[in-house]
């Protein structure tokens, strides 16, 4: 690749010269790079272009959750909440990106008490009193993509199965206060991961937070344990999710063998998940979706 000259276009797409825009960020990550540490490709760092447009598919996303929050009620079942996400996306211009995504046949994924992640929307499951469910959104507007989840309580739900999704919530924050230009990955995990082992809890290892924006699923991958001070460097313009998974008993999981998507704990326990997706600034962070 030829090396960019300072009056050059930048490699972000900008039409900015490159000393105008990336070369000073270039040439602290060659230098983080000479000394050991693990840096983002190109690809994984936005332009503001970009970052708007993103913006765009992340309101709408948030919005999504929010119509399914006035919503949701015991005795509904989950087809309809996949109603309610599809009908609200497509009016707003917008394309659920789970429909069709590798053969998942739903616009979102609602996964209810032990289910851990991926639960398949159905007329057959029916909401009640004491359930608690997550419900993943993620949308595509005008070719971006943006990716968030809640924890619904159904009625009253035990204090058991209110402090698991509470926590799992802080464990989230924890993660994202770690968020900084020249943090590491590694930081957002650890955090999560202790908040979770001192409450007694265990963090699922199978599925991780990721790079979304431009696609779906891209670098970099972003786990929920780990090691402070480890792991890719973060420097602003990248974008992805935290999404910790937080069991009541064991980490382990199975997936369901007729549908291939749905997991479930191996012991049967509750499990909670919440997802916000996040841009890296200059200074810290911002919350894209919710």
């Amino acid at each position: 690749m030829k090396k960019l000259g300072r009056n050059d276009p930048c490699w972000c797409g900008s039409h900015k010269k490159y000393k105008q825009c990336h070369m000073a960020l270039d040439d602290k990550l060659r230098l983080l790079s000479m000394r050991g540490e693990e840096i983002p490709s190109h690809a994984m760092i936005r332009n503001a272009e970009q970052i708007e447009k993103i913006r765009e598919s992340a309101k709408i996303n948030t919005a999504v959750l929010d119509e399914v929050s006035k919503h949701i009620h015991v005795g509904m079942t989950t087809q309809e909440i996949d109603d309610i996400v599809y009908a609200f996306t497509t009016s707003h211009g917008a394309i659920p990106a789970p429909l069709n995504y590798e053969g998942f046949p739903k616009s979102v994924c609602t996964s209810v008490n032990n289910e851990i992640c991926h639960g398949i929307p159905s007329d057959q499951v029916i909401l009640k009193e004491g359930d608690i469910v997550n419900v993943d959104v993620s949308t595509i507007y005008n070719g971006y993509y943006s990716d968030a989840s809640r924890m619904f309580c159904i009625g009253k739900v035990s204090p058991e199965a209110k402090r698991l999704v509470d926590v799992t919530k802080e464990c989230l924050y924890k993660g994202i206060e770690t968020v900084r230009p020249f943090s590491h990955i590694g930081d957002i995990g650890a955090a999560i991961e202790a908040h979770a082992k001192a409450n007694g809890y265990s963090v699922v290892v199978e599925f991780v937070g990721h790079g979304v924006g431009i696609d779906f699923h891209e670098d970099p991958m972003v786990p929920h344990y780990g090691v402070a001070g480890t792991g890719m460097v973060l420097v602003p313009g990248m974008t992805f999710t935290i999404e910790p998974m937080i069991n009541q008993g064991t980490a382990s999981l199975y997936i369901d063998r007729e549908n291939n998507w749905t997991s479930y704990t191996s012991d049967g326990k509750l499990s909670a998940q919440w997802e916000h997706m996040l841009l890296v600034t200059e200074d810290g962070y911002e919350i894209l979706s919710k």
